[in-house]
């Protein structure tokens, strides 16, 4: 079970799920259940280690009685080549366990990863939208990295400190049930600080997490924006916002800071007590004559061994309430259920919008009864002013958004009940992905074979300059590979859109970004690709609706004009002028 993340304001994005305790617990388990076996022989030879390690101890005990005793020399000599063997063993066993520790945390923490991985891809871009990138940015980064640390570094001493508390009680119980009973004076304090840092730790430490996603949002958002918000002079609106959320993450990492100091206080407080009633019981028990000084002095150690791992452990419970509240938050998400299957949608698929109305914030509607069917295998082209809605429209078809008011059909179902591969939406932000270049296309069709490849290059005028590349299709591209431009990467979006092979195609301004004489090229690209396929075209240059079946004009979030290109230019309307200033600006 998941529950939806608290929103940082009230007009906030609202974040993305966040697992409950339980369910978080449930996640962990499952993930270590194909483990068991590495688990089971993790913690019996991290059981041998400590064992092993406890006989320093009695022997040191035994060393201080055979000189009390006045012993031979030849005794402690003996004592003290077993402490070495002891130390021997002890080191090469904790190493060993301490190794399968690792392995077992490490395992499970691929396998958390890719599940997530794996969720986040598949979780819907209106859901991603909403919650802002900064919050899925976080918890892909900072989360895991949180998590990956705890793992590596505080799950291995978690463990061992565990076992040496538990199998240390035992030992001062074998020595004299009443030093035991003298060391777990200490547990009260111990167990009450433990309680009293747990309650504090668990929401701030969520509150941290969220803070520190909407300082990542908000950073993102006034970064990205920056042109906007020096044009409309908001420098000081967005530095105060940025200063707002930094200056609430500080709060709350002040208030952990001072939680922490109390927490070892505390600790302190548990350690004087227990070591005083330990020292206190061995002095009596010697004189009663029911213990040795040796035996006194080995349950002395004993507790005062305790110092480091009772510290480390409830000093871990830092690590580990951060890190629980990291993996909630990617449990919340890798248990997001995965988008219904959906059914494919044959060729000759059409496009029906009735009715249709939207608005990303209640009482702003962006788009007003929108009505338009595009025929199976019909090119339309949307062309307006900036903000006349097209991208909205064009989103709504794709199935990014749900329509507010009205339905969006793609031959008879809703774009949620379609299978991903039969609308493809393609925009300006397109990615060339780190790897070999036919790595990069098969992104879109992972059984194309080469030729398949080179076909579909050749189609968008794009397998010249990929064969002429230093390796040809197995030239590695994208981050630290070979460099590709602007409008080469369209082209190889073009390149995989035409092997994903959709019926129904979105491009919203895919060739906005190229030059004039790049734009031609892949004008002439994406005719060749969405040649035979239903076409919902947003078109930057007037050209491409020029070259459309019909043109759609939106104006303030309506269709306010629609007819051929020649048709709306004879009509003299808002087409017309459109055609006219868009013609002027190219006129040398």
């Amino acid at each position: 079970m998941t529950t939806p993340s608290a929103t940082p304001s009230a007009t906030g994005p609202a974040l993305l799920p966040v697992a409950t305790p339980a369910r978080t617990r449930a996640a962990v388990a499952d993930l270590l259940r194909p483990q068991r076996r590495l688990g089971l022989t993790a913690v019996a030879v991290m059981v041998a280690a400590t064992a092993v390690g406890l006989l320093t101890q009695p022997l040191l005990g035994r060393i201080v009685d055979e000189v009390a005793d006045g012993g031979a020399a030849d005794a402690v000599t003996t004592v003290a080549a077993l402490l070495l063997a002891v130390a021997v063993a002890q080191g090469l066993t904790t190493g060993w366990g301490l190794s399968l520790v690792s392995q077992l945390g490490e395992t499970t923490l691929a396998r958390l990863r890719e599940r997530f991985v794996d969720r986040a891809l598949r979780l819907p871009l209106d859901q991603v939208e909403k919650a802002g990138a900064g919050d899925l940015t976080a918890r892909v980064t900072a989360d895991v990295s949180l998590i990956a640390e705890a793992v590596r570094n505080a799950l291995p001493e978690l463990v061992r400190s565990v076992l040496t508390i538990v199998l240390t009680l035992g030992a001062l119980a074998l020595l004299d049930w009443r030093f035991l009973l003298a060391a777990l004076l200490a547990v009260p304090v111990q167990a009450a600080t433990a309680r009293w840092y747990t309650a504090r730790a668990v929401p701030l430490y969520a509150a941290q997490r969220v803070a520190g996603s909407a300082q990542q949002q908000q950073l993102l958002d006034t970064v990205a924006g920056g042109a906007t918000v020096r044009a409309f002079r908001l420098e000081g609106e967005h530095t105060e916002r940025v200063t707002e959320r930094s200056r609430s993450l500080v709060e709350l990492t002040m208030r952990g800071v001072r939680l922490v100091l109390g927490f070892y206080a505390r600790l302190h407080i548990a350690e004087y007590l227990g070591l005083a009633a330990v020292l206190v019981t061995g002095y009596w028990l010697v004189r009663q004559g029911a213990a040795s000084i040796g035996t006194a002095t080995a349950a002395a150690l004993y507790f005062h061994s305790l110092f480091t791992p009772v510290n480390a452990a409830l000093a871990l419970l830092d690590d580990a309430q951060s890190a629980t509240a990291s993996l909630a938050r990617l449990v919340g998400v890798a248990d997001t259920p995965p988008a219904p299957a959906g059914r494919a949608a044959p060729d000759g698929t059409g496009i029906t919008v009735r009715g249709v109305g939207h608005a990303y914030r209640p009482g702003h509607p962006v788009l007003h009864d929108i009505d338009l069917t595009v025929r199976p295998g019909e090119r339309v082209a949307l062309v307006g002013a900036s903000g006349a809605g097209k991208t909205t429209l064009a989103r709504l078809v794709a199935g990014i958004h749900a329509p507010a008011t009205g339905t969006v059909l793609i031959g008879g179902s809703a774009p949620a009940e379609l299978t991903p591969r039969t609308v493809a939406l393609l925009t300006q932000e397109t990615h060339v992905f780190a790897g070999p270049l036919a790595d990069d296309l098969r992104l879109a069709r992972p059984d194309a074979t080469d030729d398949e490849l080179r076909a579909a290059l050749d189609r968008v005028d794009a397998l010249a300059w990929a064969e002429a590349l230093p390796d040809g299709l197995a030239t590695v591209v994208g981050d630290g590979g070979h460099r590709v431009d602007g409008e080469r990467t369209q082209a190889l979006a073009l390149a995989r859109l035409i092997l994903a092979d959709p019926p129904v195609v979105i491009l919203d301004e895919a060739t906005a970004e190229a030059g004039s004489a790049g734009a031609r090229v892949l004008e002439k690209a994406v005719a060749r690709a969405v040649d035979g396929r239903t076409a919902l075209i947003v078109a930057h240059r007037l050209s491409q609706a020029a070259a459309a079946d019909r043109v759609v004009v939106m104006d303030a979030g309506r269709v306010v004009e629609t007819g051929t290109h020649d048709e709306l230019r004879a009509a003299d309307g808002p087409y017309a002028a459109l055609w006219r200033a868009w013609s002027d600006t190219r006129t040398p």
